[in-house]
């Protein structure tokens, strides 16, 4: 697969190929930040095969948290693009940023003991409180 995309003012741009690892809605506390208060939804690619093809974007990475995630951004217009995990051999493609957003296929939803009321999962889509197999 090949997804390309980019940010909102198209300051950063970027194609990522490979099989995807996973498609996915996080509900997780954390992306709802990240998200303006929905379930974030993403396709974790391999990182091998992810690269910024115009621009840089800005890191951000909690000094507080064990495991902390590492999330890149626009500078420009501050759209999130990309999440990196520490030891993980993934980009996490925030899917909005997608020039394709409907080669999305969700397949989970994962971390739903965050979940808020107001979040929806289709119906027939495996859920996970965590992770699967955790």
């Amino acid at each position: 697969m090949r997804l390309e995309g980019g940010c909102y003012c198209g300051e950063v741009r970027y194609v990522a190929e490979g099989d995807p690892m996973m498609q996915a809605q996080c509900h997780c506390r954390e992306c709802q930040y990240i998200s303006g208060g929905g379930p974030n939804t993403f396709i974790a690619m391999p990182a091998a095969g992810f690269t910024y093809i115009t621009g840089q974007p800005k890191q951000f990475t909690r000094k507080d948290l064990e495991r902390a995630v590492t999330r890149e951004f626009c500078a420009e217009c501050g759209t999130h693009l990309v999440t990196k995990v520490p030891g993980l051999p993934a980009t996490v493609v925030k899917v909005g940023t997608l020039d394709e957003p409907e080669q999305f296929r969700p397949q989970m939803a994962i971390y739903t003991c965050d979940m808020q009321d107001f979040h929806t999962i289709p119906a027939g889509m495996k859920t996970f409180e965590k992770l699967p197999g955790r």
